[in-house]
């Protein structure tokens, strides 16, 4: 499944933006809508998780309209589930859960009373009034402290409007499918009663209540009612806008122009590289304390890094081998067949010029380390990507541990089982109409992979990017259309469908960026007439 996702920054990036703000921005805007896709489906299971992290109003009355989305109302409760959601997805989400705190997130305190930084907002790219005029947090130039930018937005304010402006993508896309005619694919009722029998399955592990579960997650007034009706709106909105970007093409023509836009993005380069590190070592005394290198000791270290490197330079000009040079001068030798290019990082900056052939060689230096550098050749991943379906049969529940007698045996024992429903559900699917369509249906029934909900579909596959056991049957040079067979990974045995190649790899990222300017563009479309009123008194019984 293709994702393109975010609308957070909503400017349009022109062919005069610098490429590395260009690819920024459209990070930004492809986080939104893959939290509001996957994230809120899944809200309840992951909220259970974090249920002490948000305060929460005791008391939310069911019918308290808290907005207004071009006619329709909403209920301080249904908006409570969207609030909630969206926050759960922020201190889940990976591009942020390891530094919160840096961001000035308090997960143990009331959001209301926690203002967002100007950095901060910047960061998640909210524009704050004035900024640039007032002072930032330090000193001054007279050494006086000064006070941080005020941004007057608190972390309940930013949550909120995420819940609103989900709610009014979700809306407007409901309303288009409608006018549409749009018929939602079996996954969305089997992915709605997978989530609702989850909901009660964690429930009842807790101990608790499907209403107090709820209650405990996003506030007094989300009922089993409230939850469901918001569930299935998110899973018909994802199927609708999963449909519309996969109904997208792009010509050759289209995919070269984003592929000459920002040739670096897709290029990779083959080297080799000798480092050597110019940083003089600490010492201990005599009664074991660490003593730092003195100004003298580091020019001196870095003095000699570098004449290493040149003479490593030299030798390597004159005809040596460098991997050789590098063991002989205590270098760390690398030889990288697939780089990929870093902003801003020396090496990159050198081997991505478009100057460079075949054969040059250079001496580099990043600060203290001293790098030797050979460059062999820049391309494009022309490797073909593949669609495959599957149907994953996991292992079964082991009751020895590690290390324990029998764990072997068991583990062993485990595998077996899962390779012989493999096989059986095989079986199964080339005793019946033995269809593409029919695995897909098979795999909706049986598999336990997040794919089923699309068949068991993966698209555009590249290279690597799957466990091996999968990547090389699904790689095998005579691998053909309408292939099956079993496959055992260490998440179980998979029972495969091979639907067929697709575009190259380097097609395909230019292919998802178009799709993610499709989709932004697509979304704005659809609700740049949509009114969002909010009912305050309604609004503050949430966060």
């Amino acid at each position: 499944m293709s994702a393109s996702r975010e609308k957070q920054n909503r400017q349009a990036t022109s062919s005069q933006t610098d490429p590395k703000t260009a690819r920024e921005a459209q990070q930004r805007k492809e986080e939104k809508r893959t939290n509001l896709l996957y994230g809120l489906i899944a809200a309840a299971v992951v909220v259970g998780v974090i249920i002490s992290f948000v305060w929460r109003s005791d008391l939310i009355p069911k019918m308290s309209k808290a907005a207004t989305i071009d006619g329709e109302s909403y209920s301080a409760a249904e908006v409570a589930y969207y609030y909630q959601s969206a926050y759960s997805n922020f201190v889940n989400n990976s591009q942020y859960s390891y530094f919160l705190s840096y961001l000035g997130l308090n997960t143990g305190a009331s959001l209301k009373n926690q203002e967002i930084s100007a950095d901060t907002a910047s960061m998640l790219g909210i524009e704050v009034p004035n900024a640039d005029t007032e002072p930032a947090e330090g000193e001054d130039a007279s050494g006086e402290e000064t006070a941080p930018v005020s941004t007057g937005l608190t972390w309940h304010d930013y949550f909120l409007d995420q819940a609103l402006e989900n709610m009014s993508v979700i809306q407007a896309a409901l309303k288009a499918a409608d006018a549409e005619g749009f018929q939602y694919p079996a996954g969305v009722q089997a992915q709605y009663d997978d989530n609702m029998a989850a909901l009660k399955s964690t429930a009842a592990a807790s101990g608790i209540s499907v209403s107090q579960y709820l209650k405990g997650s996003f506030g007094a007034g989300v009922t089993e009612k409230v939850y469901s009706e918001q569930l299935m709106r998110v899973l018909r909105y994802s199927a609708y806008a999963d449909a519309h970007q996969n109904s997208l093409t792009f010509s050759d023509g289209e995919l070269e122009e984003v592929y000459n836009g920002d040739r670096n993005t897709y290029d990779h380069v083959s080297y080799e590289i000798v480092s050597l590190s110019g940083s003089a070592e600490s010492t201990t005394d005599a009664e074991g304390n660490t003593v730092e290198p003195t100004e003298e000791e580091s020019a001196a270290a870095l003095a000699a890094a570098q004449e290493t490197a040149g003479t490593i330079l030299s030798e390597f000009q004159d005809g040596g081998d460098l991997e050789q040079l590098a063991e002989e001068y205590d270098g760390t030798y690398s030889n990288n067949e697939k780089g990929s290019y870093s902003s801003g990082s020396v090496t990159s900056e050198w081997l991505y010029d478009s100057a460079r052939k075949a054969g040059d060689s250079a001496h580099l230096e990043d600060e203290t380390v001293q790098y030797v550098v050979v460059f062999h050749d820049r391309f494009r991943d022309e490797t073909p990507t593949i669609d495959i379906r599957h149907i994953l049969v996991p292992l079964g529940t082991a009751t020895i541990a590690e290390g324990e007698e029998g764990y072997e045996d068991q583990q062993a024992q485990l595998k077996a089982d899962a390779h012989a429903k493999a096989e059986e559900l095989l079986a199964q699917w080339q005793g019946g109409e033995a269809t593409e369509a029919s695995f897909a249906d098979l795999a909706l029934k049986e598999s336990t992979d997040g794919s089923k909900y699309d068949g068991g579909l993966y698209t555009e596959v590249y290279q690597g990017q799957m466990v091996t056991e999968f990547n090389d049957w699904c790689f095998d040079a005579s691998r053909q259309s309408g292939d099956t067979g079993v496959v055992d990974t260490q998440f179980g045995s998979h029972v495969m469908y091979f639907s067929g190649v697709n575009m190259n790899r380097w097609q395909s990222q230019a292919a998802t960026l178009l799709r993610n300017e499709d989709y932004t563009a697509w979304e704005e479309e659809i609700t740049k007439d949509v009114t969002i009123q909010r009912n305050e008194s309604g609004l503050k019984l949430i966060g």
